[in-house]
């Protein structure tokens, strides 16, 4: 298996950082941003981004989504799941039912 080699890449805020991969953000702008409380605070950057990306910023917001939907962002994987299902269920909330698996009577 082929390394890619790093580059050094200078942000718009003037942060130094070296990378490897097509991605753009900053590992030091992306500490600074990250939520110190509330469950975007549980996430990594990509599964954090993917959600606000796609409005959601509030559990309320969240739970408007089924997992299958929530899934298909763009840097969200299943491993932030178990996070957001709990998150959810202490605020007495679930995601919306995927009606594709519903069964039927």
């Amino acid at each position: 298996m082929a390394t890619s080699e790093k580059q050094l890449r200078i942000c718009s805020n003037g942060h130094q950082f070296y990378k490897s991969s097509d991605c753009p953000s900053c590992p030091t702008c992306e500490k600074e941003r990250k939520p110190e409380n509330g469950f975007l605070s549980l996430l990594s950057g990509p599964a954090r981004r993917a959600l606000e990306n796609n409005g959601i910023t509030s559990l309320q917001e969240l739970a408007t989504f089924s997992e299958k939907e929530i899934l298909k962002f763009h840097g969200m994987g299943p491993a932030s799941l178990p996070k957001l299902r709990s998150a959810l269920k202490e605020e007495g909330l679930s995601f919306k039912e995927d009606i594709s698996t519903k069964k039927r009577t």
